[in-house]
């Protein structure tokens, strides 16, 4: 075996030159890699880098740190060399300790790459549950080796910046020694991750993509090793980092900028619809039954709604409404206005804006700057999302049937002008919520006359949260991801993946906080506060996440997102008893770090939250008891 080695800041680098297999010593802890890094290319053909026609290995130095530089060119098709070449730095910075892979194109040649497979995952086998994973998949994700249930797929197959991974991240930790791995250019990036049922191992890897077809700029992954750490640690190891890089961003921030944010801190969340309108051409069509697929609520009955949660002696309330629009929820977007005429028009609309105002209650509506309907009175598949050959998706799945993706280029001015119009209308908004923003993944469209990279896409997203933060309206979304964390103040949800399943569903690990522990102090969280019979009381977890609760929710679509059927079963004086408990203890914490969160090893479901102002949250998820001391 030939071998490379450089010592640094404690760390030890070690490169087989022939399988190129790397492994890293940091204090006693060694970590090898256990798969071979590779290239997959557009036709479908997987090339190892070390099947690389030329490669040479040599020491790095520089005034900041050791390491090992590797270049890899002479990849062949039919015969012919491609032209692609790269390199690949994986270094220690000396002041940390902290070890960089830095993956740099030198040459795209005629290669045509779907993906990047690199670095590879280390080693992880052992059936045991002192060796867990932790992926960033919602609200947070931890995987023991000797967990039962198979992982199975993610969505957005691992795409960062989406519900795949609230934060660019994942970590292990085996027997008390861990890492974390932080994606430092995460736009065109993604992760993969194997855990079978029952284990006995959890893989997880890096993947990175072209940007408009090319790979084109340096890629970096920062990893972090401790040789005594938990979950905890490595979340607060991201939190100084995003804090350095100057996303972190507080509610405390947030609230200086508009006093609206301390109004939202202890509101009930109301979520009510209007008007629905399923096209002919939609997957939730029912041909059966047509009353399922027209309803309308008048912005009238609405009305006395917020009226009578405010006799009931609701003091702070926060009113979502969807459906508001002419054609319907999820329909003609972004050609949503004007107000439904049948429901009341311009008038109703009005006055149930007027009646939030009198009770002192935030109003909020629901908006949509992505799916480009077909039926939209302006669309122009010209700017749609294009692909490299020209193309546009489509599909016909939301209640407004054909539809594409709007390039994001054009979604800033469609907001102003759809939000300038509300204005004039007297339409007074407190909230506004952009659907799937910080859901879904970031896009990118090669059409001549508004090229846009995946980074780019996210940079028009909060292009548009800005506009709503510069009128004085508090920007929501979705779920949370942290690209918007400067701006967005509170979302639709940011729960656990099993939450978005049918209850009783089987849990793919252990849900923990991870996106809370990071960053709880910068975002209001809304929970679902289902307790049907035979599943967990969803309130607990409310309670020990010190967000806020759904006092009275209607989903949209009936079956996902959450939306079941228990959750319309409270009376509503039991949903208000409910809300105000988890209600008094945001009051509390909302502005305060989630310092920790443990549970019990023996039993899972046994868990505590500890804030910094030194509130301490004790659930038991099996009994469905609770402590706040």
């Amino acid at each position: 075996m030939s071998e490379m080695t450089v010592s640094a800041a404690g760390a030890v680098l070690r490169l087989d030159t022939e399988t190129l297999a790397l492994t890293i010593c940091a204090g006693n802890t060694e970590w090898r890699s256990a798969e071979e890094p590779r290239i997959a290319w557009k036709d479908g053909r997987e090339t190892l880098f070390r099947e690389a026609g030329q490669i040479r290995h040599s020491l790095w130095e520089t005034g900041v740190g050791s390491g090992l530089r590797s270049r890899y060119e002479g990849f062949s098709q039919d015969g012919k060399d491609t032209g692609f070449a790269f390199e690949t730095i994986v270094w220690v910075e000396a002041s940390t300790g902290d070890v960089f892979f830095e993956w740099l194109p030198l040459s795209e040649g005629e290669a045509a790459v779907k993906s990047v497979y690199w670095p590879a995952a280390f080693g992880f086998e052992k059936k045991s549950g002192s060796w867990y994973s932790l992926l960033n998949y919602e609200q947070g994700l931890l995987i023991p080796n000797d967990w039962p249930e198979e992982l199975g797929r993610i969505p957005f197959e691992g795409q960062l910046c989406s519900c795949a991974a609230y934060m660019p991240w994942f970590g292990q930790v085996r027997d008390g020694a861990g890492y974390i791995a932080i994606n430092e250019t995460p736009w065109d990036a993604a992760y993969q991750a194997e855990h079978p049922a029952g284990g006995p191992y959890t893989s997880i890897s890096w993947r990175w993509l072209p940007t408009l077809g090319k790979m084109d700029y340096r890629r970096r992954v920062r990893y972090v090793f401790r040789e005594t750490c938990d979950y905890n640690t490595l979340c607060k190891i991201y939190r100084d980092y995003v804090k350095e890089t100057g996303l972190f961003t507080s509610l405390e921030e947030k609230a200086a900028r508009n006093p609206r944010v301390n109004d939202l801190i202890g509101a009930a969340i109301v979520h009510k619809g209007i008007k629905t309108h399923v096209a002919e051409d939609s997957a939730f069509y029912d041909p059966s039954a047509p009353e399922k697929n027209d309803f309308l609520t008048p912005f009238s009955v609405r009305t006395q709604e917020v009226r009578h949660y405010h006799e009931k002696g609701v003091e702070k309330l926060y009113l979502h409404l969807d459906g508001w629009g002419q054609p319907g929820y999820d329909n003609q977007h972004p050609d949503y206005l004007p107000a439904c005429a049948e429901a009341g028009g311009w008038e109703g609309f009005r006055e149930l804006s007027d009646t939030m105002e009198q009770c002192g209650y935030l109003f909020g509506i629901h908006d949509q700057y992505r799916d480009y309907y077909f039926s939209a009175k302006t669309f122009d598949r010209e700017f749609g999302i294009h692909d490299p050959e020209g193309n546009i998706f489509e599909m016909s799945r939301w209640a407004g049937g054909h539809q594409t993706y709007l390039c994001a280029t054009q979604a800033p001015y469609y907001v102003k002008r759809n939000f300038e119009e509300l204005f004039r209308h007297g339409i007074r908004l407190k909230a506004a919520y952009l659907d799937v923003f910080t859901c879904n993944e970031p896009d990118e469209c090669t059409h001549p006359e508004h090229r846009m990279s995946r980074k780019e896409c996210l940079e028009y997203r909060n292009a548009c949260f800005a506009y709503l933060t510069s009128r004085g309206i508090l920007p929501s979304s979705e779920e949370v991801t942290d690209w918007s964390m400067k701006e967005l103040v509170f979302c639709h949800y940011g729960p656990y993946d099993f939450m978005l399943r049918a209850p009783g569903s089987p849990k793919k690990g252990i849900p923990v906080p991870l996106f809370n522990l990071v960053y709880h102090d910068c975002l209001i969280l809304p929970w679902p506060m289902d307790h049907g019979e035979g599943q967990e009381d969803y309130m607990l977890y409310a309670l020990l996440n010190g967000g806020a609760a759904y006092m009275d929710k209607d989903g949209a679509y009936p079956g996902i997102d959450g939306a079941f059927d228990s959750a319309r079963e409270q009376a509503l004086d039991e949903s208000i008893a409910r809300y105000r408990i988890v209600a008094g203890l945001q009051e509390k914490v909302a502005k305060c770090e989630l310092v920790r969160h443990s549970f019990d090893p023996a039993d899972w479901r046994k868990q505590q939250s500890v804030f910094s102002d030194g509130t301490a949250v004790s659930v038991d998820l099996g009994t469905g008891s609770w402590e706040i001391e």
